[in-house]
């Protein structure tokens, strides 16, 4: 399954880049983590592989996340017109994911955020997941863009929302 997202934030490239990439923003805008702790290497660096767990509802969800690209890799004074990229392989129970991030500059105060997602599924029940409600997993992708952006923008933190 393939799919792809994208949303405009009304900021800078530079200032969205440095707020993605610093994991300590994470618990703010990533809805449900739990965990996201290097396992060995430096959070956001290539090769980086790290064990994330997310709680969804009454079910929690581990999987190991390894940066497949970052590029550039300083991300302090990208040049004017470049594209920054964030690359993420997700490996989970049942579940290989692929997720290629492009950020590029929409305006001097405006970037654009495409992620495009690929999921594969071993296990018969998240193939029927996969099968029955491939919506599922854009409207989740499409959350985590909404939360971002709000944070970056107007500072909410998901964790102070009332349910």
């Amino acid at each position: 399954m393939k799919y792809t997202v994208s949303i405009e934030i009304a900021l800078p490239r530079e200032k969205v880049v440095q707020l993605l990439a610093d994991p300590a923003h994470l618990p703010k805008w990533l809805r449900g983590l739990v965990l996201h702790e290097p396992l060995c290497g430096v959070h956001g660096q290539v090769g980086t592989k790290s064990r994330v767990v997310i709680q969804m509802g009454r079910q929690k969800i581990e999987c190991t996340e390894t940066i497949t690209r970052r590029e550039p890799a300083d991300l302090r004074d990208i040049p004017t017109g470049s594209v920054v990229h964030f690359d993420r392989e997700i490996v989970g129970e049942g579940m290989w994911s692929a997720v290629r991030d492009r950020l590029t500059e929409a305006g001097p105060e405006t970037t654009l955020w495409v992620s495009e997602n690929e999921y594969r599924f071993s296990r018969v029940l998240m193939r029927l997941v996969g099968v029955l409600m491939p919506g599922a997993f854009r409207k989740q992708s499409q959350q985590h863009m909404q939360d971002f952006k709000a944070f970056a923008e107007l500072g909410k933190d998901v964790r102070e929302e009332k349910d």
